[in-house]
């Protein structure tokens, strides 16, 4: 499980460290791809296979568009993680999720997954989900 929120930076050539607690599980290598709201998800080999086996399926059974499979393939790439815990993030993807070289992002766990986020884009998307937690004020 990844939880938990860490704010990082992008360097020079869109490297960033993973958060130490992270990294056990991304080692030695992890895919990066496009996310929902536009964050750039982080997945385990393993995780990464199960997304695109169902992506498959669902192309089969007629529930997702094959424009669609082909966006996320053609959108994620392989990643090995350095000696010092640090990913590169490719340049579409940070297009994709609006991360600039030598910038702040959030990196934030999201159970199955790893999302890095701009941090503004993050503090709206988090703060409508704790607003729907919290359901309406009595």
């Amino acid at each position: 499980m990844f939880v938990g929120v860490h704010e990082r930076q992008l360097d020079p050539k869109g490297r960033m460290a993973l958060p130490a607690s992270f990294r056990p599980r991304l080692e030695p290598r992890c895919y990066l791809s496009i996310g929902r709201d536009k964050c750039v998800d982080v997945l385990t080999a393993e995780a990464f296979e199960d997304v695109a086996r169902d992506a498959v399926e669902k192309v089969r059974r007629g529930e997702m568009d094959r424009n669609q499979q082909r966006a996320l393939a053609s959108n994620t790439f392989e990643v090995m993680v350095d000696a010092q815990g640090r990913i590169n993030i490719d340049e579409k993807l940070r297009e994709y999720a609006g991360l600039t070289l030598n910038s702040k992002v959030v990196v934030s766990g999201s159970f199955d997954r790893v999302e890095i986020w701009d941090p503004n884009r993050h503090e709206r998307i988090n703060e409508r989900g704790l607003a729907d937690i919290a359901g309406p004020a009595i």
